[in-house]
């Protein structure tokens, strides 16, 4: 069998499946996950122009979260929509 590397992560997740961390969802609970999975799915594409210093401000924001600023912005645009 071959030796596999698991990152930090990985290993963090095995170690709490191991101890029983994780518990089985339900077909509902499933589904919900499905579903809000499929809302943030990207299908369009936006150009825009925005003043240099929101864009700053938010490349600022979006890295203090540890996410790219695009996903925060995309984030923000769908919070707003919905």
């Amino acid at each position: 069998m071959k030796n596999i590397q698991l990152t930090k992560e990985e290993r963090t997740i095995e170690k709490a499946l191991s101890r029983g961390d994780y518990k089985p969802i339900g077909r509902a609970e499933s589904e919900k996950i499905a579903h809000a999975i499929a809302r943030r799915k990207k299908g369009a594409v936006l150009n825009i122009r925005v003043n240099s210093e929101n864009m700053t401000q938010i490349k600022r924001k979006a890295h203090r979260m540890g996410i790219p600023y695009q996903t925060f912005i995309s984030e923000v645009l769908h919070q707003v929509a919905a």
